[in-house]
């Protein structure tokens, strides 16, 4: 078995020098032009992956979430767009999605308040029409039930969660961001853990990492991906060391006793001197295969995807 040490070198040599193959080109060329922030679910051999695209921020910024299906985890087919003018918001962020026990699907959706630092994150739902379960595929995302599951106020603001579940427990990682001294330090970021028992009705419990003080992830951490790793728990994290690095952020690796409580180990990761942030993970049989979002020469942002296999 590895240790959690030698594999979190795996994951880092993977996503620094080890191959890696765009998957989702930006929708254009240069400065704030992204496709990202890509959340992953791998189910019965089928890798469905939802991921926002984004504009300039005169020129719409997140104006949609969407939704593929691949068989190969490289070559996807598009099968739901979910629109920022559908929520009547400024922009929206990382989607995450997941199948829900029933068999249905679930996309946990950030929004932005126009005007405003503040965001909220509704999840929407497929409503199947088959007795009482739900075999509706992701295709009807964009058209599903809307439930505001993290509202935030005045001092909060949510987005850009990472939701698993075991069974009935479902677990949420939220990025919290502090609005309570202004919207010139809005960009500050905390991981918060949070747990309910239908994914819908969330207790928000405690930080489950917070920045490290004088390092590269001191002005706001979130976590972008979490799993059990033999007894642990292991997570990657996005993190910047300054309000100027906003939109530029890095990489980490956290370890932790327990899903809540996470200490960073490793980071930061970076890919040829450029941003690399939202690392996404599906676990295989013979490893995991990562999904992230990195800078290109031009400064736009495409959807990687490398493998680090189970040696």
């Amino acid at each position: 078995m590895l240790s959690a040490v030698t594999f979190i070198d795996q994951i880092t040599r993977a996503l620094t020098t080890g191959p890696s193959t765009v998957v989702i080109e930006p929708p254009g060329s240069g400065d704030g032009y992204w496709a990202g922030g890509p959340s992953v679910v791998y189910d019965e051999g089928v890798f469905y992956l939802a991921y926002r695209l984004r504009r300039p921020v005169d020129r719409g910024r997140g104006y949609a979430n969407v939704v593929a299906r691949s068989t190969d985890g490289i070559v996807f087919e598009t099968v739901s767009t979910v629109l920022a003018s559908g929520f009547a918001c400024a922009s929206l962020e990382r989607p995450a999605l997941i199948r829900r026990p029933d068999g249905g699907w679930r996309l946990y959706v950030s929004c932005s308040t126009p005007g405003s630092k503040h965001w909220w994150v509704e999840a929407l739902d497929t409503v199947g029409t088959c007795g009482t379960g739900d075999t509706a595929g992701p295709e009807g995302l964009s058209s599903g039930k809307r439930t505001v599951v993290l509202p935030g106020d005045a001092d909060t603001a949510w987005k850009d969660v990472v939701v698993t579940r075991d069974d009935q427990a479902w677990r949420m990682w939220a990025c919290r961001h502090l609005l309570d001294r202004g919207e010139d330090e809005a960009d500050r970021m905390q991981a918060w853990f949070a747990s309910s028992a239908d994914g819908l009705d969330w207790s928000v419990e405690r930080p489950a990492l917070l920045p490290t003080v004088n390092s590269w992830d001191q002005r706001g951490v979130r976590v972008t991906s979490a799993w059990e790793w033999h007894g642990k728990w292991l997570a990657t994290y996005d993190g910047r060391a300054s309000a100027a690095e906003n939109w530029h952020e890095r990489t980490g690796v956290a370890l932790g006793a327990s899903p809540d409580d996470f200490v960073a180990v490793g980071g930061p990761i970076e890919r040829n001197g450029r941003t690399l942030r939202y690392v996404a993970v599906a676990q295989l049989p013979d490893g995991l295969r990562l999904y992230y979002e990195a800078e290109r020469a031009d400064g736009a942002n495409d959807l990687r995807t490398a493998f680090v296999p189970f040696e």
